[in-house]
C-alpha cells in the first residue's frame, strides 16, 4: 500500500488516519505492541477485549501493509512471527498519549494507573521518552 492517501476516500488527515488504523482492534493491537510489550499472535488474543482469532490476523496483516508494524521470525521458534512497531507506528505514540489522558480524564472507571496519569498531566515528553526507549 503506499504511504499517502492516493486510494482513501478523500485526502483528509483525519480520514487518512482512519482508513490506516480503521477501527478499534487496530488500536487495541497498537497499543498493545506500544505500552505492554506484547510481540506474538497469542499475547495478543489474551487482551482484556478478546479479539477473535480471524480478526486479529486480519488486522495484523492490515497494521503490516501500512508499513505501521513489521512481521519477523521468533529466533526461540522459527514458526512463530514477532511483530514490532516501524518508526511510522512510533509516531503513532504522541495520538496514544492523548487518548489515553482523554479517556482518563473522561472515564471514572478507567484502568490507566493513577501514577501514570498523573505524570501525563505533568511530564508528557519524558513519558513518550522512556516508551519509546523501551521499543527500541
Amino acid at each position: 500500500m503506499v504511504n499517502n492517501s492516493e486510494h482513501c476516500r478523500s485526502h483528509c488527515p483525519i480520514n487518512f488516519l482512519l482508513e490506516a488504523l480503521g477501527d478499534k482492534w487496530t488500536l487495541l493491537i497498537v497499543r498493545d505492541l506500544m505500552f505492554k510489550g506484547k510481540k506474538r499472535f497469542g499475547e495478543f488474543l489474551q487482551s482484556d477485549e478478546k479479539i477473535a482469532t480471524n480478526i486479529l490476523a486480519a488486522r495484523l496483516k492490515k497494521l503490516e501493509e501500512n508499513h505501521i508494524i513489521i512481521k519477523s521470525s521468533d529466533p526461540e521458534s522459527g514458526s512463530m512471527r514477532l511483530y514490532q512497531l516501524t518508526d511510522k507506528g512510533k509516531d503513532l505514540l504522541p495520538i496514544m498519549l492523548e487518548i489515553t489522558d482523554w479517556s482518563a480524564k473522561h472515564d471514572a472507571l478507567t484502568n490507566t494507573p493513577p501514577d501514570f496519569a498523573e505524570r501525563l498531566k505533568t511530564d508528557k515528553a519524558a513519558i513518550a521518552a522512556d516508551i519509546l526507549a523501551a521499543l527500541e
